[in-house]
């Protein structure tokens, strides 16, 4: 019996240094948003686009891309569509879209006032992070990245309220257009709009 015992041990001090051994690390692509950001809400039919510019990207090689947003308020964040523009360094100019999904759908509900996506409530002192699917997309230097999440004309997205950061705590980038601008395709330029630090864009990350 205590042979028994002894190799059961042993079994689950194996598996538990198996998973120690092929944990996977997240980092940071860009510096992320740092310190306590801001608020901003009422997001009905806005489109909000996070710049992420090659200039800033950290000395990181990775073949994907994950995309993480912070809400601070709301119940319940209705996206019509998620695209990441790629430009060439310093243009407007659309050299490629690549689409971005959540839970493998490119216009999801995400139901931040569930448990099971927000363990606490989100709020303006503990913003619920949420972490869309990896997109197969490799960031380089001589390119920038604007990534634009149009939410749907709703209720709840009238209740959504977003992280708002300072160009201050970060390298991050965002402006926003009231309509959907998540359709524009290669060869066409993305519209100029005032800027600022990134509004619900958080981290840009490897996975």
């Amino acid at each position: 019996m205590k042979l028994i015992y002894k190799l059961a041990a042993l079994t689950l001090m194996l598996c538990a240094v198996s998973e120690y051994g092929f944990a996977v690390q997240s980092n940071n692509l860009v510096r992320g948003v740092i310190g306590k950001p801001g608020n901003n809400s009422s997001w009905s039919n806005y489109t909000i686009v996070g710049l992420i510019p090659g200039s800033a990207l950290f000395p990181i090689s990775s073949s994907t891309t994950v995309f993480y947003y912070g809400f601070t308020g709301g119940t319940e964040a209705d996206i019509g569509n998620m695209v990441v523009y790629t430009t060439p360094r310093g243009s407007l100019t659309i050299s490629a879209v690549t689409p971005v999904t959540f839970g493998g759908v490119s216009n999801p509900s995400i139901a931040i006032g569930t448990t099971s996506v927000c363990p606490q409530a989100p709020s303006a002192t503990v913003p619920c992070i949420v972490r869309f699917d990896p997109t197969s997309l490799a960031l380089s230097p001589t390119s920038d990245y604007y990534f634009a999440v149009h939410f749907a004309t709703s209720t709840n997205n009238a209740n959504i309220v977003g992280t708002q950061a300072t160009t201050t705590q970060t390298s991050l980038g965002g402006i926003y257009f009231t309509g959907d601008y998540t359709e524009l395709t290669v060869g066409e330029a993305i519209p100029e709009a005032p800027g600022s630090g990134p509004t619900f864009l958080m981290y840009v990350m490897d996975n």
